[in-house]
């Protein structure tokens, strides 16, 4: 079965995370919320950068690959293999070359959109943590969390297609707390994802962060409970 957003985390997972939020927010004024999503980005650039190259490589396959067949068939007996890649030069020109390139430029872009995985090849990681952090602050905002009373909200997260994991905090917790700090939890999470403990490295990164956040941010009296506490996509 495809990984999405929606099924990243069995139903099981979903309600432990559930409660190991709630069970953190019982002792700190945070808020802590995680959130799943298939892609940061369309990453189009990649597509057409990819469909670019592909479509050239595959030209330039099927072109050799031609000139050896017209060649091949041909008496080059007494030129032996220097003449047969003589002979086979003949279609390897750019008349052949840039018309068959615009041809296929269209059906291999077509395929890099339809392939999300193969435009990564076409991306830097730097863009790719770009992205992840751009979705991450407009899903910040998107979801609410910056109107918490104290300024304690946090976001746990997860982009599949680009296996990242990025932990926001609010301006009231980024005060206190060092992004080190949550750049360490991010790191702990993606090591949990890739090793196949989807829903205990979530749980257990909660149970981190809660301890960091009960120091500096104790729950109040009148502490109520701001944001969702569920899986978010």
């Amino acid at each position: 079965m495809k990984r999405n957003a929606d099924n990243f985390f069995s139903n099981e997972e979903k309600d432990l995370i559930t409660k190991a939020v709630q069970k953190a927010e019982g002792s700190t004024s945070g808020e802590i919320v995680v959130m799943v999503t298939d892609d940061s980005d369309s990453y189009r650039e990649g597509a057409t950068l990819g469909g670019a190259v592909l479509s050239g490589i595959v030209s330039l396959a099927a072109l050799m690959a031609a000139s050896v067949f017209v060649a091949s068939g041909r008496d080059w007996t007494h030129g032996g293999i220097a003449h047969l890649f003589r002979e086979a030069s003949v279609l390897m020109t750019v008349w052949y070359y840039i018309p068959l390139v615009c041809l296929l430029y269209f059906p291999c872009r077509w395929l890099l959109m339809r392939v999300p995985r193969l435009r990564l090849a076409f991306i830097s990681r730097r863009r790719m943590e770009e992205a992840v952090q751009e979705r991450t602050l407009r899903a910040f905002y998107e979801k609410g969390l910056y109107r918490t009373r104290d300024e304690t909200g946090i976001l746990l997260f997860i982009s599949l297609l680009e296996r990242r994991v990025w932990i926001l905090g609010d301006r009231g917790i980024n005060e206190k707390i060092p992004a080190g700090f949550w750049d360490e939890r991010a790191g702990e999470l993606t090591a949990g994802i890739r090793a196949g403990r989807r829903g205990k490295a979530v749980c257990d990164v909660i149970g981190r962060c809660a301890g960091e956040l009960a120091r500096h941010f104790p729950r109040k009296p009148d502490d109520t409970n701001e944001l969702p506490d569920e899986v978010m996509v």
